[in-house]
């Protein structure tokens, strides 16, 4: 290791970019820190050996320096001299090695002892001065220059968006058609096979698990398991390279962008699942890996009477310090960054709610919303919230600001209650699979504001939901203690996995149930990743840490059935507006040339006579048909035309007893030709049903009825 440097071997260079900026001839490097009072950056080459260099200037509190000569493909750290004293905030240790906030790229994994802790175990008021440069990973500087071709967004409007969870390494790993070396790798989720798959079903935009470089947890390590899902983030602006198929430092950002840049081209958009409310330091007894070590108290909030603890809204032991202007940079610069260097599409937001709390409260109007509200770059992609957090009034389902749409919970919890048999679901029901207007009217919302989810990454996959009554964790190694106990789930008589022709019908059917009422609510639909393919946990609601068969997609065991089926009702949206209206429903008569013309919607019992407000609030309706107008649809199409689509009705029996519904009378249409029975046997060709005519609608199902035209 060499300590001295050069002073002829550092240009002073600018202090923007913040991270490392490769431009052919050099490096520029920059790194903010209000404490420092000395910053050294740290040159690493291929065999571990250290060259550090002080950085010579800073300029509002970002120290700087150009090193002429240093190369895509270098790996770096830095060591900052400053306070260190953790009732005061202050965690600066020049022998801790720190990855760069702003790496673009980094190389290795954590090797979890001792030095990479500021403390020495057992007494977390004493200080380690240990160096933890050999079991740090490090930041690598890329090279930014990346033929995109003729990439161009696809930009699809909200409502015509069928949003896919996935994880990288989950829905890659098993597929047969993928070579063997690239399963699990972006290459992956570029390969033709996986395009083709998300084009069959009628997917818009793939919504990517946490890419964003994370830690592996020791406490998991430990128990020979890892942090699967990712939400540990380090490297807020580096994409993972457990992802990457080659282990070239800062390949995996050219392997993403060209994943990327192949879903661009089958017009597939990306949209990223970003963690900005944490990072994987944890709290005081976390190790120091790199902004704890930059400077604690801006990157970090702090408890106000003693600083030597964190405040956790998150679960996970820290929360981002979004009421420093650094913090709040860091995080536009990154979102800024993936959109104009990697392409991406949009982004949702992990436990949002905590990029609210500026103070205490969230404040759905606090300085982290207005930078996103005015930033030319960052407002114009898809802004996806999780609208809660842990800590209090974290609930805000409804509740931000206009630009936003949002995962609805309530989507979610009242589908799943409406197709169990609950009572007192009825009128929610209708509520939300006509887009929440009670949620998301007030704030100038549309009906896209609502991000439909029946299930999601967090909880039970569809076919487990209808076959689990309880959670079955025992995998993860803490006695079934973790994960949700409360899944509004129905197991159809029997516990997991069994041969009862009956049950296996009726589990199948329940899927069809769950994936047409997702696909033909308005709003955005999203599938989680395997659900059209029947994919099983087990049982297991919280596969966090299971990188195995439990979470993976089994490929070679796929329902093709429920996957043909979900294409054909995907398709059905596609064609039709009236599933996509990009209003909400008035019910008011939608008048036509003078002429009174029929409702927008309206609510029929199963006896054919319109709901009155004694059938919402009767508590033990579990029946319902609805007439969705699609002549009147008041919205044009991008050509500026005016869209007419046919007429539906949509009749849902969640009664345990097939039920005879009556089609509303010539009023509404003369003539209805079935298109969807979930209940239905493969290749029933059903014959049109005439006006105010009955209709069986079977016992736990929808029919789905298209209006025929003369």
């Amino acid at each position: 290791m060499s300590s001295a440097p050069n002073p002829a071997e550092v240009w002073p260079g600018k202090a923007y970019p913040l991270g490392s900026t490769y431009d052919g001839s050099g490096t520029n490097f920059a790194v903010f820190s209000e404490v420092a009072e000395r910053v050294e950056l740290c040159l690493f080459d291929a065999d571990g050996n250290e060259t550090r260099y002080s950085l010579p200037e800073v300029d509002g509190f970002v120290w700087h320096g150009f090193l002429p000569g240093i190369e895509s493909g270098q790996r770096y750290g830095y060591r900052i001299h400053g306070p260190y004293d953790p009732a005061e905030g202050h965690r600066c240790n020049p022998n801790k090695l720190l990855l760069d906030p702003y790496s673009k790229a980094i190389d290795g994994n954590f090797q979890w002892e001792q030095s990479l802790f500021g403390y020495n175990f057992g007494d977390p008021d004493s200080r380690n001065d240990e160096d933890s440069a050999a079991a740090m990973p490090k930041s690598v500087v890329i090279n930014p220059f990346f033929d995109w071709g003729n990439d161009r967004p696809p930009q699809r409007e909200y409502a015509d968006s069928l949003i896919y969870e996935a994880h990288v390494k989950g829905l890659t790993e098993t597929h047969p058609a993928i070579p063997d070396q690239i399963r699990g790798t972006y290459a992956a989720i570029g390969h033709p096979a996986i395009i083709e798959h998300l084009k069959g079903l009628g997917v818009t935009a793939i919504e990517l698990m946490p890419v964003h470089h994370f830690a592996n947890d020791s406490t998991l390590i430990d128990k020979g398991l890892s942090n699967y899902w990712g939400y540990n983030t380090i490297g807020f602006f580096a994409p993972d390279s457990k992802y990457a198929s080659s282990p070239t430092p800062g390949n995996q950002v050219q392997e993403f962008k060209a994943m990327v840049r192949a879903l661009h081209e089958a017009g597939i958009e990306v949209i990223l699942d970003v963690v900005y409310n944490h990072t994987a330091e944890g709290n005081h007894m976390g190790p120091t890996l790199s902004m704890r070590g930059i400077d604690n108290a801006a990157y970090y909030r702090l408890v106000d009477d003693d600083k030597r603890y964190y405040m956790d809204y998150t679960g996970t032991g820290n929360s981002l310090n979004v009421g420093h202007p650094h913090s709040l940079q860091l995080i536009m610069d990154s979102l800024r960054y993936w959109v104009t260097e990697m392409h991406v599409d949009g982004f949702r937001f992990d436990l949002a709610s905590t990029l609210a709390r500026e103070f205490y409260d969230v404040d759905r109007l606090s300085t982290f919303f207005e930078l996103v509200q005015q930033d030319p770059t960052v407002s114009q992609v898809k802004l996806i919230a999780e609208p809660w957090d842990v800590g209090p009034g974290g609930y805000q389902v409804g509740n931000f600001p206009p630009q936003w749409t949002e995962w609805n919970g309530k989507y979610r919890d009242t589908v799943r209650d409406f197709w169990r048999g609950e009572d007192a679901s009825l009128g929610e029901f209708a509520s939300r699979i006509t887009g929440s207007a009670d949620l998301y009217e007030h704030t100038a919302r549309r009906p896209v504001a609502s991000i439909n989810f029946v299930t999601a990454h967090d909880g039970f996959t569809l076919r487990d939901l209808v076959s689990y009554n309880d959670k079955h964790n025992e995998a993860n190694g803490e006695d079934n203690n973790d994960g949700e106990s409360h899944n509004r789930s129905w197991n159809c008589g029997v516990e997991g996995p069994t041969d009862d022709p009956e049950i296996v019908a009726l589990r199948a059917q329940q899927q069809r149930n769950f994936l047409t009422t997702l696909l033909l609510s308005q709003g955005v639909p999203m599938i989680c990743h395997g659900d059209e393919l029947g994919r099983t946990q087990g049982g297991n609601n919280n596969g966090y840490c299971q990188d195995n068969e439990i979470t993976w997609v089994d490929w070679e065991t796929a329902d093709q059935a429920l996957l043909e089926f979900a294409g054909t009702v995907s398709m059905l949206r596609a064609d039709h507006p009236v599933f996509r209206r990009r209003r909400f429903f008035t019910g008011r008569p939608l008048r036509q040339r003078g002429a009174k013309g029929r409702p927008d919607i309206s609510w029929f019992r199963p006896d054919g006579t319109e709901m009155s407000e004694e059938d919402w609030d009767s508590g033990f309706g579990k029946s319902v048909a609805v007439y969705l107008n699609g002549q009147g649809i008041p919205d044009l199409d991008p050509r500026g035309h005016r869209v007419t689509d046919d007429s539906f009705v949509v009749c849902f029996n969640a009664h345990h007893e097939p039920i005879e519904f009556t089609v509303p009378s010539e009023e509404f249409g003369d003539l209805w030709q079935p298109v969807v029975d979930t209940a239905a046997e493969p290749g029933a060709e059903p014959a049109p049903v005439p006006a105010a005519e009955a209709l069986k609608v079977g016992a736990r199902s929808i029919v789905v009825l298209q209006a025929v035209s003369k």
